[in-house]
């Protein structure tokens, strides 16, 4: 029996340490749409509104009664950073604030760690987490098959979850905290999706578990269960005994298709099954949708193509609970011309569909496309015959248990469904509408707040980029002429800041963009071609220049020359561009800077930065020429003789990952650095105003970003404290100050507890704890608050300051947050303009805000 309990949900800015916290309001920078692949979704069927949404990538979600959604896992942080990755969701039917989640991102090298299954008694706020004997895959093939994890719907103690990678089923009786495989149950799932790549050679292994509640009473363990394994033979299986003896439900049909969904409907004593001959989310070319009666136990195939005409297979598949024999299944990918969904009111005798041909190229669609919640979602500038808005890759199908008109399904890019279902059945003309509000999962992979732009510019993954002109209002499109599916980089001019360059996939345009309008409106740089491959761009000061790094190396345009080759800079080099010298651009790679005084013509090596192997971002002064920073596996280091010689920043900064400028204060000459930083031992979004001489952590236990070397960060130039971050899956994030910049005492108490935190072994953060013992194992549960809106928090963290003594003379002015008092002092006594020489104690006065 697997009992290993861990902490889930604050340890982001770790235990109590040495540098110091400022409380921030943390929003997500609003699209509107969702962005990302959401592979299930799950109504309670006891308790009307509960429902709850999983994603590949960024988490799950929990339904508002507005229709909008409320993120439960904004604590992944660096240390949990799979937990992002949702396998499995369920929704306990006894007890509806229960919920549990299947975590982990791959089964694969690409995640050392092993999955978890985190329940919850509190509808997701908080989280308690069982560590498994082996790794879970919530962004691996077949992530839309499901669901995996299940509820007992008459002793909701007891769980069972289908594994993949041959670790068969496992089952739990103590509501998730510790977990046995089930021995009794043999068949692991051996389907495998290609086995020639390393990322589709793991078997996809168990796909469903359903119980049919009629078959037992409350309080006693459900007799009869189904469960679906990714099998291309005998795929689904039945116990009558609670589990303890299984066997294949005889006759299924063996088409060689795989079971994705299983769903019971109660009244009718009938299991509907949908197959396909792909694992999904991407392919399938064929499959059944058949009905079992449990009563007789006939099966019955009720398919609404037939498998000589159809050309996709079957995913999404529901039932109406209040009207029994209304289905609906949803092909999982109609890739042309549209995504198809079907609804029959007769058990599958017959279908409707969403669309249908009326003589080709005539199309009659069936419902009325709202987005305007997401406007982007339809690319305005599309001359496509047959625009897409049905959507893709349609694993997620649900309607609500309590209200017949209430749909919801998950498509490759948002939610889609609606309050009005029943037209479907009498005017033939439903409201087809984005809800997705709150949703946010995409991948982002740049960011740049141009001076004088807009509130915001993003590279995004999948979904392309966009021009923000409000971070609390969707955009109206995605970047577009030329279209990309995803921008891999994007800079603007620093003396020229309404140009922007872009780089981003194409099949037939060049892969390389410009504006002159602040990335308002764009135009192809026919510098480049389809085929010149994308990647990270830097743009001259003077919007002369790009230099592009792609996977075929460095390569350089001026005055929108072709391309060429720079073999003088490493490939895959991190670049820069000085921002007021037009000359002058950057390269790092491995420990060693590269610098080019001639517009990128030629690098040379400089310098090399201490003990580093491996430089992760580098950046220039958003005014300041020759002035030049870069993050490393080591530390920070900063260069003001545009690259010859760097400096490393002390302050216990031991290593960095990307980073940005954001506007001074008020009173400050130098801009706020911003970025995701080891300081004192720890890995947190930190940031300072003093170029690292003190640090501030702004991320706190409820805001942990996920993994810090797939974030991207950047300070606002036009909002002081303001600072984004892009994340690998929860969309952009954009912080605020709330609190002020701590004072010398809260440092210096701050020094003192991490002192006696770091003997003891105590964490602030942590509340809740308690210790049990079962099987000779150790289950330690600690559950911690997640806060599920925007928040303002301050964590017992401080700060590091450097220690000096004052040499200053009592003339002159104290600096903004500098000594301006204290017994044996003998510096300035008078602050700023703005500054109130603040008492501390009877050996410290600060210069404080106020």
């Amino acid at each position: 029996m697997w009992t290993a309990v861990a902490l889930v949900a604050s340890y982001l800015v770790g235990s109590v340490h040495c540098a110091a916290s400022q409380a921030y309001t943390w929003k997500n920078v609003l699209t509107g749409g969702g962005g990302g692949f959401t592979p299930g979704i799950v109504f309670n069927p006891s308790a009307k509104g509960v429902a709850y949404a999983r994603t590949d990538i960024g988490g799950a979600y929990r339904l508002n009664s507005d229709d909008t959604w409320t993120p439960l896992m904004d604590w992944v942080n660096n240390t949990n950073w799979h937990d992002w990755g949702i396998d499995a969701i369920a929704t306990d039917p006894v007890d509806p604030d229960r919920v549990y989640v299947a975590v982990g991102m791959y089964t694969i090298d690409w995640d050392p760690n092993d999955g978890s299954i985190l329940r919850s008694t509190d509808q997701g706020d908080t989280w308690a987490e069982t560590v498994l004997p082996f790794k879970v895959g919530g962004n691996m093939p077949g992530r839309g098959v499901g669901e995996r994890l299940a509820v007992d719907p008459n002793d909701n103690s007891i769980l069972y979850f289908g594994a993949r990678s041959g670790h068969g089923l496992w089952k739990s009786t103590d509501y998730g905290e510790t977990w046995a495989n089930v021995t009794s149950f043999t068949w692991t799932g051996t389907y495998v999706e290609d086995a020639s790549l390393e990322y589709t050679d793991d078997p996809v292994g168990i796909a469903w578990v359903t119980f049919d509640s009629t078959s037992g009473s409350a309080g006693s363990a459900t007799p009869r269960i189904f469960v679906g394994v990714v099998d291309t033979g005998e795929s689904v299986f039945v116990s009558e005994d609670a589990g303890e003896t299984w066997a294949w439900v005889s006759g299924e049909p063996l088409y060689g298709f795989l079971p994705h969904k299983g769903v019971l409907s109660p009244a009718e004593q009938t299991l509907y099954i949908s197959y396909s001959n792909g694992a999904g989310p991407y392919d399938g070319t064929n499959g059944t949708v058949h009905k079992y009666n449990i009563s007789t136990g006939v099966w019955t195939d009720i398919s609404p193509t037939s498998m000589a005409s159809t050309y996709y297979g079957y995913g999404g598949l529901s039932v109406d609970l209040q009207v029994p024999g209304t289905v609906m299944v949803a092909a999982l990918n109609c890739w042309w011309p549209d995504e198809i969904i079907f609804r029959s009111l007769d058990s599958g005798a017959t279908w409707s569909p969403i669309w249908a041909w009326n003589g080709y190229p005539s199309i009659d669609d069936y419902y009325t496309y709202d987005i305007s919640t997401a406007p982007w979602l339809q690319d305005d500038t599309s001359t496509s015959e047959f625009p897409v808005r049905v959507g893709w890759m349609v694993e997620a199908l649900a309607i609500d248990p309590f209200d017949s008109n209430h749909w919801l399904y998950g498509t490759g890019e948002t939610i889609y469904g609606g309050h009005d279902l029943l037209n479907w059945d009498t005017t033939r003309n439903i409201t087809l509408e984005s809800l997705a509000v709150g949703v946010e999962e995409m991948a982002v992979l740049g960011l740049i707040t141009p001076p004088g732009g807009p509130a915001l510019l993003s590279a995004v993954g999948d979904d392309g980029g966009f021009y923000h002109a409000s971070l609390d209002t969707a955009p109206s499109q995605a970047f577009h002429t030329p279209t990309y599916g995803t921008t891999n980089g994007i800079d603007y001019a620093g003396n020229s800041p309404g140009n922007i360059v872009r780089s981003g996939a194409s099949s037939d345009l060049p892969t390389v963009a410009l504006s002159s309008s602040f990335g308002a409106s764009w135009y192809a740089d026919y510098a480049a071609s389809s085929s010149t491959g994308t990647g990270q761009v830097a743009y001259s000061a003077n919007a002369d220049t790009i230099l592009l790094m792609n996977s075929d190396g460095a390569f350089r345009s001026q005055s929108s020359s072709t391309f060429a080759s720079i073999p003088s800079l490493p490939s895959g080099a991190v670049i820069a561009s000085d921002k007021a010298n037009n000359s002058y651009f950057y390269g790092g790679a491995a420990s060693a800077i590269y610098v080019s005084g001639n517009t990128a013509s030629s690098f040379s090596k400089t310098t090399t930065l201490g003990s580093s192997t491996t430089i992760n971002a580098l950046r220039a002064h958003p005014s300041l020429a020759g002035d030049l920073w870069a993050s490393t596996d080591t530390g920070l280091f900063h260069s003001t003789d545009f690259g010859a010689s760097f400096v490393p920043i002390a302050g216990g900064c031991t290593a960095g990952w990307s980073f940005g400028f954001g506007k001074p204060s008020a009173t400050g000459e130098y801009p706020v650095l911003f970025g995701f930083f080891t300081v004192d031992g720890v890995t947190a979004l930190f940031k300072t105003e003093d170029q690292g001489v003190n640090w501030q952590a702004i991320s706190d236990a409820n805001h942990g970003f996920g993994a810090v070397d797939a974030n991207v960060v950047n300070g606002d130039l036009q909002n002081y404290g303001r600072v984004f971050v892009g994340t690998n899956g929860r969309g952009i994030f954009y912080g605020d100050p709330s609190g002020g910049l701590p004072s010398a005492t809260a440092t210096a108490s701050a020094s003192a507890s991490a002192s006696s935190a770091s003997k003891t072994g105590a964490s602030a953060s942590v509340t809740g704890s308690s210790s049990s013992s079962t099987g000779g194992t150790t289950s330690t549960t600690l559950v911690t608050t997640t806060s599920s809106t925007s928040s303002t928090s301050s964590s017992t963290t401080k700060t590091t300051t450097t220690s000096t003594t004052s040499s200053a003379t009592a003339t002159g002015s104290s600096t903004a947050y500098g000594q301006c008092g204290g017994d044996g002092y003998s510096g300035p006594t008078v602050c700023p303009s703005g500054y109130t020489c603040t008492y501390e104690n009877e050996f410290y006065s600060q210069c404080l805000e106020g």
